[in-house]
């Protein structure tokens, strides 16, 4: 796999880079974010890891640019900044994984394969399916038993989501994040107006118990056969 490291603790860099090459890595450095950043537009790698504060360009400043060319490889911050905020920070940026310094190499290493694995072996998923359900993402056609369900640009939000993740309950904290964009909760019954509208799409071709509500935990959309 080809790695590019921007790392500018030169202690640090060197004790990535000697553990990444014994592993059979090849890997290349930058010391600083413009640096980085010429390499990571320049080049293709299978993944990046990036250091939170670097000179002349932060690494969320750089993260940013790199996606913003429609480039998606794998990035694995690394920060001494531990805090749940600036974690959310650096994955809401566009990283893929966060760790904090200072750290095992044997988990870093784990976690940056799993990484690479994972880019090179998803392809762009454009169907979901719990089911009976079934949704095309492409189209926005989404089917019950092979019937279609015309939905609402926030109901469908909503039951992809909860596709995404089926059998898991769902928080209201994760549904105003992930359908609208709310990072607080504003206090609404907008999510329990929405649930009911896609209970009563369900109840009307025999369906309603497939999202259930978890008392004082959420939502969750039950996987049926």
């Amino acid at each position: 796999m080809k790695v590019l490291l921007v790392e500018d603790d030169a202690t640090t860099l060197d004790y990535i880079v000697k553990g990444f090459t014994e592993q059979g890595h090849n890997i290349e450095t930058a010391s600083d974010g413009h640096q980085g950043l010429l390499l990571a537009t320049s080049n293709q790698y299978d993944l990046i890891v990036l250091d939170r504060m670097l000179p002349s360009l932060g690494g969320l400043k750089l993260l940013a640019a790199v996606r913003a060319t429609g480039n998606q490889t794998p990035v694995m911050l690394l920060s001494a900044l531990s805090h749940v905020d600036e974690r959310v920070k650096g994955l809401r940026a566009g990283g893929d994984d966060y760790m904090t310094k200072p750290f095992a190499f044997s988990e870093l290493l784990v976690r940056c394969e799993k990484l690479m694995q994972r880019g090179h072996t998803q392809p762009m998923q454009t169907h979901l399916r719990a089911g009976p359900l079934e949704m095309e993402l492409l189209t926005r056609n989404v089917t019950l038993d092979g019937h279609e369900i015309m939905l609402q640009p926030k109901e469908f939000q909503l039951l992809k989501y909860l596709m995404e993740h089926v059998n898991q309950v769902i928080s209201r904290t994760l549904l105003f994040e992930a359908v609208w964009d709310y990072h607080f909760d504003p206090r609404t019954n907008v999510i329990d107006v929405h649930i009911a509208k896609l209970r009563r799409k369900f109840e009307e071709l025999g369906h309603g118990e497939l999202i259930e509500t978890v008392r004082g935990a959420g939502y969750r959309l039950r996987q049926r056969n």
